[in-house]
């Protein structure tokens, strides 16, 4: 997406004559561009814009810079006929300088180019203001680089001057990263213009930064003060009001007309399926009718297109069929003697079960072993149905003694059920644990747990009995076992996996599983205990929970005086230079003359200048690290400049005039 200048463009480029000067304050951060001598007339825009350039050649980054600022000046062509003002750095290499010139000379025709240093154009600029002495030190911490440079007589001394590789950007960066590593998921909010804004609004330097971290680590009410927030947008959930009157009984009459239907649906299925019991009712009366009048050498032949083989099987299958259809209508079951009454005998229905089996042919004998299994299976389902009989009128019965138990006395009963499910549910722990607990035991059990022998129950243990006894009796001569019939009780007894203890800890999972369900019912502050360990601690166990308004928060704590800290300490970030107050006693160190009287007077006058001045508590801090590395009692004063940002370009627009 092209870029689209807000600044408005100037129109009286024609009014100027051709001998004013262009005054350029060519910075790393922004970009200014005015008249000598006109104040009101400056154009400034961030340089940091044409960031998307990056690929393509500095000087041709700068050319679409200065395109952009002689255009909003008023410049009509690409000829500039004004000499041209533009600062620099200090130390700024020769060859940037040449490669300057060269651009606006060769593209735009200037006719004369001077270059400035940013710095001392502001250092000149207060000093007209008395806010420095003609002798002093200027520090002015840049966006990109940071340098000193000593006056005397008003007039710098380059070769004194110090520079380093560490100013805004660096401090901006630091933030950056901090607040990524702090916030994660909000890192695509955490943008470069929005963490620089941050910078400058929250960001200060701390006098005694250890001290300042020590109320942060503390966490005293001072450090809570000093903490800043930054909410991101966020919505807050809907509330779930309760539903009127009205909305309860239009969803009532929508579930019972539902409910209706549900019972018309199954009534006319239960219709259907009585009428397709009752038709195949009487079919099997017909057959058995038509069965009658058959010879009894027919029955095979009559009976070949039916599906049956025998009398047996239809009336069996009538029985069948009648017992559905009298379920179906809801008739109270037949019950198990009436059954036997209908049913025909065992012996009628199984005739060749008591023949031997010599007395009967191969076909005989295949149908004999049918018999065999229809009688068994017969019979065990039988069995299985009376137990389940059984076991459902047991049940019965204990949950209505149970119900009676707690019609006499319900705090009794509830009290009694409560110690009942801690007694099981302790029982069942213990037993995990017992069985689990052997791993965790030495040779001489010396953790305190149990081991493998004291965990086993009786018939465990006569396991072990006998799988030793057989294990010494094979070591003694020839190897025997498995000749004779015992050896194979005896592997019987041995394989057989009997456990009481493992029946009866079924038992007590199945009655704790009732007392629970049983509780569910009658007390309604019961909350049932989870049988099977979880694989994580409750700690552990992730929970999901809605969002809310602090987890859309950037909290600016200790990073908004850690990253400034840079400034005074660049090797935090792995920049192995001097910070600012050493800087100071380089420069003056650099100065030809050992004149401790120069020096006073150099260290009476600093001014600082430059965007990262801003920084609250700036000179406080530099006047106290300075201190430090000067004599006891060295005059020291440091000021700050009237505008630190754009008194580079007003002091160079003064000197053209």
């Amino acid at each position: 997406m092209p870029f689209i200048s807000q600044i408005k463009r100037q129109t009286d480029y024609n009014l100027f004559p051709s001998s004013t000067p262009i005054v350029i304050d060519n910075g790393a951060s922004y970009f200014r561009i005015g008249w000598a001598g006109e104040t009101g007339t400056l154009v400034s825009f961030s340089a940091t814009l044409f960031r998307d350039l990056a690929t393509k050649p500095l000087f041709e980054i700068m050319e679409y810079i200065l395109d952009f600022g002689f255009d909003r000046i008023g410049a009509n062509g690409t000829e500039i006929d004004h000499p041209v003002l533009i600062t620099e750095c200090v130390c700024n290499p020769v060859h940037s300088r040449s490669k300057m010139a060269e651009l606006l000379f060769e593209t735009y025709g200037v006719p004369s180019v001077a270059f400035g240093v940013d710095a001392a154009f502001s250092y000149k600029y207060n000093q007209q203001y008395g806010i420095c002495n003609k002798d002093g030190l200027a520090i002015c911490p840049g966006f990109s680089t940071t340098h000193v440079i000593p006056f005397v007589e008003g007039e710098p001394v380059y070769r004194g001057s110090c520079r380093t590789n560490i100013g805004g950007y660096h401090i901006t960066d630091y933030l950056k990263q901090l607040l990524s590593l702090k916030h994660p998921q909000h890192m695509a909010r955490l943008t470069w213009e929005k963490v620089e804004d941050l910078k400058m609004e929250h960001c200060y330097i701390a006098t005694d930064y250890f001290l300042e971290a020590q109320l942060f680590q503390k966490g005293t009410k001072e450090a809570e003060d000093k903490t800043r927030c930054w909410q991101l947008p966020w919505v807050p959930p809907p509330t779930e009001e309760p539903p009127s009157e009205e909305e309860i009984a239009r969803k009532a009459a929508i579930k019972e007309r539902q409910g209706q239907r549900l019972r018309e649906m199954a009534e006319a299925k239960r219709s259907s399926r009585i009428n397709e019991l009752e038709n195949e009712l009487h079919g099997l009366e017909f057959l058995l009718q038509q069965l009658a009048q058959v010879e009894e050498n027919d029955i095979p032949a009559f009976l070949s297109d039916t599906g049956y083989v025998s009398r047996q099987e239809i009336e069996a299958s009538l029985a069948k069929v009648t017992q559905s259809l009298r379920k179906a209508k809801g008739e109270p079951k037949v019950e198990q003697a009436e059954i036997e009454k209908t049913d025909v005998s065992t012996n009628e229905k199984y005739p060749l079960i008591n023949i031997p089996d010599n007395m009967l042919s191969p076909e005989q004998l295949k149908e004999k072993r049918r018999q065999v299994f229809l009688k068994t299976t017969t019979e065990g389902r039988q069995r299985a149905k009376q137990k389940r009989v059984e076991e459902g009128l047991e049940q019965e019965r204990k949950n209505q003694q149970d119900e009676e138990r707690r019609l006499e006395n319900p705090e009794l009963y509830l009290e009694q059920m409560r110690a009942k499910y801690k007694e099981l549910s302790e029982k069942i722990d213990q037993r995990k644990r017992l069985k689990t607990n052997g791993s965790q035991t030495n040779g001489n059990n010396a953790s305190g747990g149990v081991g493998r022998g004291e965990r086993l129950n009786a018939a465990q243990r006569e396991r072990m009995r006998l799988l030793t006894t057989a294990a010494f009796d094979r070591g003694k001569g020839e190897d025997t076992f498995g000749a004779r019939d015992e050896d194979w009780q005896l592997y019987k007894l041995m394989s057989k996996d009997n456990d009481d203890d493992d029946d009866g800890a079924d038992a007590d999972e199945t009655e704790l599983a009732r007392i629970s369900a049983r509780l569910q019912d009658i007390d309604p502050t019961f909350v049932p205990k989870h049988e099977s360990a979880p694989s994580q601690s409750a700690a552990e166990i992730p929970r999901a929970r809605p969002l809310t308004k602090e987890d859309f928060q950037i909290v600016l704590g200790v990073e908004r005086f850690r990253c400034p800290e840079i400034l005074f300490r660049p090797n935090w970030i792995g920049i192995d230079q001097v910070g600012l107050d050493e800087m100071a006693g380089v420069s003056i160190r650099r100065l030809p003359s050992n004149d401790e009287d120069l020096e006073q007077r150099l260290t009476s006058s600093i001014l600082m200048t430059g965007g990262c001045c801003l920084f609250p508590g700036m000179s406080e801090r530099l006047e106290a690290g300075i201190r430090m590395i000067r004599p006891c009692g060295a005059p020291i004063k440091v000021v700050r400049a009237l505008d630190p940002v754009l008194d580079a370009w007003r002091g160079a627009s003064l000197y053209c005039c």
